[in-house]
């Protein structure tokens, strides 16, 4: 229980991290303030998905790093505890990540000109897309699987099914128990 909750807590900070470097990256769509509030000013505007692509990149690349890292630690100890602290832990610091992306409002604003009646103002940081906030969870997982299956193929006994010694396996003309 120990390493899970330990792997939880730790991808969550990192998900605090993750936040203002998606509000960094990501670009606000404009609005146009008008006499009943701020209007979306151009509604086929790419700012809405390019905020959903940078979260799902910057999300993706800390699960990438996240399962990794779990991967290495977990080598001396259990691994089921990790990976289920990876995932677990994944989908909170990728919602904390939307959460204090939202509030740091740190980007800068992507507003085109406007007109002599008109006011455009960068709009707020959203999330359209809730599917991308499963990729750190996903990712983390599916890179320590990735480590685990490889590094479980490398150590396991049926890589050496004869003990050790393969009879089937071609001889070195150097050997000299062929004599």
């Amino acid at each position: 229980m120990r390493d899970f909750v330990i792997t939880v807590l730790a991808v969550a900070v990192a998900g605090v991290l993750a936040g203002p470097l998606w509000s960094l990256a990501a670009p606000r769509p404009p609005y146009v303030v008008t006499g009943q509030g701020p209007l979306l000013a151009d509604p086929s505007t790419q700012a809405l998905i390019a905020a959903d692509g940078w979260f799902a990149v910057i999300t993706g690349a800390f699960g990438l790093v996240c399962g990794a890292v779990g991967h290495a630690v977990s080598r001396s100890g259990r691994p089921v505890p990790v990976v289920l602290g990876l995932a677990a832990g994944g989908t909170l610091a990728a919602y904390l990540a939307l959460l204090v992306g939202q509030a740091v409002n740190l980007g800068a604003a992507s507003v085109t000109a406007s007109g002599a009646s008109a006011t455009l103002v960068a709009g707020p940081l959203e999330l359209t897309a809730r599917g991308v906030l499963y990729a750190w969870p996903t990712l983390a997982a599916g890179v320590f699987f990735g480590l685990e299956a490889v590094a479980g193929y490398r150590d396991s006994p049926l890589r050496r099914p004869f003990g050790g010694d393969d009879p089937y396996a071609p001889r070195s003309s150097y050997d000299i128990s062929d004599t």
